[in-house]
């Protein structure tokens, strides 16, 4: 049971069923009831976990709670034994989640009788391994939090307007010089920076200890000054491209400072800047030594905000064979800075990382002629035959095949599509577009994170300057999780025109039910992280508080469960998951 990714409770007494898959960092749980509808004075589940190796119980906390008998709202958190989850699945994030060994979830189902009064049913039961490592050795995901708007931020680190200024710099200019003022600013950059800059900061401490070891590097964004540290320390083992193009390219920039630091360290010769026919825009970094063979690619930058502040995801592989095909890649953008040029080399066509179990592949843009990918992808996304989720920033203000691809399956019946990406707003706001699985496309707007929010919430930062939409920054695209054929594509790719055939780009194709699973688990915990957020803009709208509901005590009132099982699309999303 330790090694797998999804498990299920086995208590035949039981009146629900329990499911829970293995997230990175986090833990999916799905229920739902064995037979017919549950009973009307069902409130919600309560759930408790119990770490490996530990002998107690911790009750996960409501922010919602039942409305006292005037009608006011409690404004405390509760446990769920009092404050019930009052949905079919929900994703938690254990305060350890890297522990080696099993975590233990108990959920137990709420009943409220006429007086108010709670009891409780039989519950469910099931163990997980949440270890920190995918494949240990092999292959890791890893996340940043992304969530700067969020209560959880607001509680912990922004008690007031000023706090997300003394953690982060207001420019990106300005990052390497920028020193946090934050009074509890260790503390909140690393719950800010969740699992993927821990990863990476260890590897590059690795690669630093292994004195043998050589470090390529691709940077688009570089102003993180403790990644700057240790690669200017690693001197002349050091070989970096960073982008120049637009801004990048200009002496102010951080970029451009990085690199004047970096060529005195590594030598001039060992600092390159291009930016291909548009973006040299990977976000790679390459270790090869006799103790540590390793690399990073993914969607996030070197900076604060792509580290600190956009939900950014980070793969580590490991081995001679996942590092190959990217040292190669290297030395293709070190010797070619043009799309005709790169295009020819092998690169630019797919090769087998050889993770053994795992069936990955990688590839390099800019592609040209036979080589371009985009399509592959857009008709890879129409075979979808369950489940389509995705992250992507940009596709909006891309349009074209991966658009109309998504679109068309949306579109058709008994497809689970739910998607999050970044919108325009209006001038340099942006803000966020969810696809629901009924097809509809609920807006977030900058003002649902900004201003007062209902009943009990605190207003929330937006992640600074552009809007909340700047806050999401991944790219990935997961078809069927729920299939053996599931798999996941990402990468620094945007997929678009200009990422196939004009940027540096890497995109991957990584066919493992656990890998998929993993990156759908963080489509779904952003998708209704920012769906609530639409939620609370209503509520706010409408002037209502928002808080648990009791059972029906009045002709025509509905229990809270109700459109679980009479909406179609949200049926499908409570038995897909249980």
């Amino acid at each position: 049971m330790a090694e797998e990714f999804q498990v299920t409770g086995r208590n035949a007494v039981a009146l629900f069923s329990l499911k829970v898959y293995r997230g990175d960092g986090m833990a999916l749980l799905a229920m739902s009831w064995k037979k017919g509808t549950p009973p009307k004075d069902f409130v919600g589940f309560a759930i408790e976990y119990r770490e490996p190796g530990g002998y107690r119980y911790f009750s996960l906390k409501n922010r919602l709670a039942f409305p006292a008998k005037s009608g006011e709202v409690d404004p405390d958190r509760y446990s769920t034994m009092r404050s019930p989850i009052q949905k079919f699945r929900w994703i938690h994030f254990p305060r350890n989640a890297d522990l080696p060994g099993e975590f233990v979830y108990r959920v137990i189902p709420v009943f409220m009788n006429s007086y108010d009064e709670l009891s409780y049913g039989e519950s469910q039961q099931a163990a997980i391994e949440l270890r920190r490592e995918t494949y240990p050795g092999l292959l890791n995901v890893a996340y940043t939090r992304g969530f700067v708007s969020s209560q959880a931020f607001v509680e912990r680190f922004a008690p007031d307007p000023d706090s997300l200024s003394k953690l982060v710099p207001a420019k990106a200019d300005d990052g390497l010089i920028f020193v946090p003022s934050h009074a509890k600013a260790t503390e909140a950059l690393a719950w800010m920076g969740f699992e993927a800059r821990e990863s990476i900061m260890e590897l590059l401490e690795d690669a630093l200890a292994d004195n043998r070891a050589e470090v390529r590097v691709v940077a688009y964004d570089l102003c993180d000054p403790g990644i700057l540290s240790i690669l200017k320390r690693l001197g002349s083992r050091l070989k970096i491209i960073i982008d120049d193009s637009a801004h990048h390219g200009k002496p102010e920039s951080a970029e451009s400072q990085a690199a004047g630091i970096l060529a005195l360290s590594a030598g001039t010769d060992h600092v390159k800047r291009h930016h291909m026919s548009g973006l040299q825009h990977n976000k790679t970094i390459i270790v090869d030594g006799p103790a540590v063979q390793a690399v990073v690619c993914g969607s996030t930058n070197f900076t604060w905000r792509g580290f600190f502040v956009q939900s950014n995801n980070a793969l580590i592989l490991r081995g001679p064979n996942a590092v190959a095909p990217f040292l190669a890649a290297f030395e293709d953008y070190w010797n070619h800075n043009s799309v005709k040029g790169f295009g020819r080399t092998l690169s630019a066509t797919w090769h087998d990382l050889q993770l053994g179990e795992i069936d990955a592949k990688v590839t390099f843009s800019p592609h040209s002629g036979e080589n371009r990918v985009l399509k592959t992808v857009a008709d890879d996304i129409a075979t979808t035959k369950s489940t389509l989720f995705y992250s992507l920033a940009f596709l909006y203000q891309t349009p074209g095949l991966i658009q109309d691809a998504v679109f068309s399956v949306t579109s058709r019946n008994k497809r689970f599509v739910y998607g999050i990406s970044d919108r325009k707003v209006s001038g340099k706001l942006s803000g966020i577009d969810l696809q629901r699985p009924n097809g509809n496309v609920s807006p977030v707007r900058p003002a649902a994170l900004t201003g007062n929010l209902p009943e009990p919430f605190k207003s929330e930062p937006t992640g600074r300057s552009g809007g909340v939409g700047n806050c999401m920054h991944h790219k990935f695209i997961v078809i069927d999780f729920n299939k053996p054929s599931a798999r996941v594509y990402l990468g620094s790719y945007n997929f678009s025109d200009p990422a196939d055939t004009g940027n540096g780009e890497n995109l991957l194709l990584v066919r493992d039910r656990r890998v998929a699973v993993s990156y759908a688990i963080e489509a779904l915990r952003m998708f209704d992280h920012y769906h609530f957020r639409v939620v609370q803009e209503v509520a706010l709208n409408a002037r209502k508080s928002l808080s648990l509901r009791k059972p029906p005590r009045k002709d025509g009132e509905l229990p809270w469960w109700d459109e679980y099982y009479r909406d179609e699309r949200k049926i499908y999303d409570r038995e897909l998951f249980s």
